[in-house]
């Protein structure tokens, strides 16, 4: 469902894309509001889901976290059955960041991140190769990242 927003809800949005740990009194300053509307603003896009949650974005390499790896997974069988069971596991696994349903030749798209080589091939061979539901899989190993965002393009899709 999609949602009309204001020129301020949006700078509201940005603001947050950008400092999710600003206060509600210094969006309001910087958007141009008093607090309690800019705060009134803010739990309606939470409610509304819009805002779905406040996170700090950490950096995986700093945290020894080197590999990043973009992995197709194809299903054995693509009943309601295997789909749900498939979603249910992948989500137990911390190494998955993103899981997407796909459209072409295979059904999902994984990023994952590991420490090193050596750790995503034990993820691989000691959990995801586990599923039985799991026909085929292809990696790719990302080399270099050259952009790593959370913000959404606001102003130009909205």
């Amino acid at each position: 469902m999609h949602i009309d927003l204001s020129s301020n809800d949006k700078k509201i949005l940005q603001l947050l894309q950008d400092n999710a740990s600003l206060s509600t009194a210094e969006i309001a300053e910087k958007v141009g509001l008093s607090q309690s509307p800019c705060w009134r603003r803010i739990s309606r896009m939470e409610q509304a889901g819009i805002i779905k949650k406040r996170v700090a974005v950490l950096d995986h390499a700093k945290l020894g976290m080197e590999v990043v790896v973009f992995v197709n997974v194809s299903l054995t069988t693509h009943g309601r059955q295997n789909l749900v069971a498939f979603e249910k596991e992948i989500t137990k696994f911390p190494e998955v960041l993103e899981c997407y349903t796909v459209t072409g030749q295979m059904d999902y798209l994984l990023k994952i991140i590991t420490k090193d080589i050596q750790h995503y091939e034990s993820f691989i061979r000691n959990k995801l190769m586990t599923l039985p539901m799991i026909r085929e899989m292809h990696s790719t190993i990302a080399i270099t990242e050259i952009k790593d965002t959370t913000a959404l393009p606001l102003e130009t899709q909205i």
